[in-house]
């Protein structure tokens, strides 16, 4: 399986994202869960211990690395870089693992825009198509408000796009521009979960409201999940209405796909 999850910032994509990976970790599956939201802390919502999360360095902000495979240093537009750098050993050199899931963070290209053309861009380009195209692992892409991270090459890879929103207007019409950028790229599946619910009303919100796409389930408020998150520790661990939720979602995502 091969997962993309993306939405509104705020919305709850990293505690969904962290939630699959855990159950698919429970599975014993190899699971490789790719951070590329740039405000995202998807090591702290995995529960990975400080000192194994600081170990882990944005790739984006490896200069020696670019520079390495591409022949270019960051920030560099313009000149001449390979398009299609080494990027296979990328994964296990500069991942970490905690119970059963492997992290790598992306990082973010900082000058010129998501879609610069820079040795930077390139060897995150190529390392998303690594990802996607050349690993046998669960790959779960934890990805900022939008699907920049994806491109005409890699968006059939994809074996499910899920937007996540939240019971509000703005989550909504975020979710519906989402759905036109990866319709317009050819995501052969997306799918919808609706988070922070607190009642049923809530539900028939985002249900009524959804952007003409299937909704796997919903995951609710959780006094638990925010109290996991001031520990610093995982929602999984301490959550297990959450996870059972969860748990439903990740069922009906693999019958509409597998």
């Amino acid at each position: 399986m091969k997962i993309a999850i993306t939405g509104k910032g705020g919305v709850g994509k990293t505690t969904l994202a962290s939630l699959l990976a855990q159950l698919y970790a429970q599975r014993e599956r190899q699971v490789l869960v790719i951070d590329a939201d740039p405000a995202g802390n998807l090591a702290t919502a995995l529960g990975f211990p400080p000192d194994l999360e600081e170990s882990i360095a944005p790739i984006a902000e490896m200069e020696d690395l670019i520079y390495e495979r591409t022949g270019a240093k960051p920030g560099q537009g313009g000149g001449w870089f390979r398009l299609n750098p080494r990027v296979d050993d990328i994964p296990e050199r500069f991942s970490a693992e905690h119970r059963g899931v492997r992290l790598l963070q992306l990082g973010t290209v900082k000058k010129g825009g998501g879609g610069c053309m820079c040795p930077e861009s390139a060897l995150l380009r190529a390392l998303v198509t690594h990802l996607l195209l050349g690993r046998r692992d669960v790959v779960i892409l934890d990805m900022e408000a939008g699907i920049e991270h994806l491109g005409r090459g890699t968006a059939r890879a994809v074996d499910a796009l899920v937007i996540v929103v939240e019971p509000g207007k703005r989550s909504l019409d975020t979710a519906r521009r989402i759905r036109d950028l990866a319709r317009e790229i050819n995501v052969p599946r997306l799918y919808l979960v609706g988070n922070k619910v607190r009642k049923d009303s809530d539900r028939q919100f985002i249900e009524a409201h959804s952007p003409d796409l299937p909704v796997l389930g919903f995951l609710s408020q959780s006094p638990e999940a925010i109290e996991a998150d001031l520990r610093g520790e995982a929602a999984f661990d301490l959550a297990p209405a959450l996870v059972e939720e969860a748990r439903g979602i990740l069922a009906k995502l693999e019958q509409a796909v597998l």
